[in-house]
C-alpha cells in the first residue's frame, strides 16, 4: 500500500494518486482512469477541443485507453473507435501485430488488429490515444500498427503526459505529470 501520493488536477477534476515503485530507483503515480467516469468524460471533454480537424479514427490500446476512446469518440460524434488488442483472438482474420514495451507493462506484448479493423484504418487520419504518455513505447507500437494496416497518424493523444514526455511539442496532452524517485 502507497503511503506516499501526488495531488493532480485535470479537467477540473482533482485526483490524489498513489507513488508506486516501478523499480528500485524510478517511482510513478499511478493515474487509473477506469472506474471513474466523471474524470474519464471529464478529460474527454478537454482532449475534443485539441483532437486535429481531420481525425477519422481513434485508436487506443487495450485496456485503459478504452473508457477514453469511447468517451472521446462520442464527443468527436465518431460511430466508432478501434481498440488494438493484446494478444490475437480465434475470431479474428488476417490479424497485424506489432510488439510494445511500456514501463507499466512487465516484459514485452503484442498489440495487434483485426483484419477487419485493419480495413477500417486504411487510407484514414488516425488518432492515437491512451491515457498517459511516458516513454512513448505503446504509442510508438500504435504508430507502428496504424502503418502497417496503411493509416495515416494525424496526432497522438493522453490526458497526462509522465516525465521527459512532458516537454515534447508533438503531442498532445492535458497535463504534465512528474516521475519521482523510489523509496523502500
Amino acid at each position: 500500500m502507497a503511503d506516499r501520493f501526488y495531488e493532480l488536477t485535470v479537467a477540473g477534476c482533482t485526483r490524489s494518486l498513489p507513488i508506486l515503485n516501478v523499480t528500485d530507483k524510478l517511482a510513478i503515480a499511478g493515474f487509473i482512469m477506469l472506474g471513474d467516469p466523471d474524470l474519464t468524460l471529464a478529460c474527454a471533454k478537454e482532449l475534443a477541443k485539441k483532437v486535429p480537424a481531420n481525425t477519422d479514427i481513434i485508436l487506443t490500446a487495450e485496456t485503459k485507453g478504452i473508457p477514453l476512446a469511447a468517451d472521446l469518440a462520442r464527443e468527436l460524434s465518431m460511430p466508432r473507435y478501434i481498440v488494438a488488442r493484446k494478444s490475437v483472438k480465434a475470431y479474428m482474420e488476417n490479424a497485424i501485430w506489432v510488439e510494445d514495451i511500456s514501463i507499466t507493462t512487465k516484459g514485452v506484448q503484442n498489440l495487434c488488429l483485426d483484419g477487419v479493423d485493419v480495413d477500417r484504418i486504411k487510407g484514414k487520419n488516425v488518432l492515437l490515444l491512451d491515457d498517459v504518455i511516458s516513454t512513448g513505447g505503446s504509442m510508438k507500437a500504435l504508430r507502428e500498427l496504424t502503418e502497417k494496416a496503411g493509416g495515416n497518424v494525424v496526432g497522438e493523444a493522453c490526458v497526462l503526459a509522465e516525465g521527459d514526455a512532458s516537454k515534447r511539442n508533438d503531442i498532445i496532452f492535458l497535463e504534465p505529470l512528474p516521475l519521482f524517485e523510489a523509496q523502500n
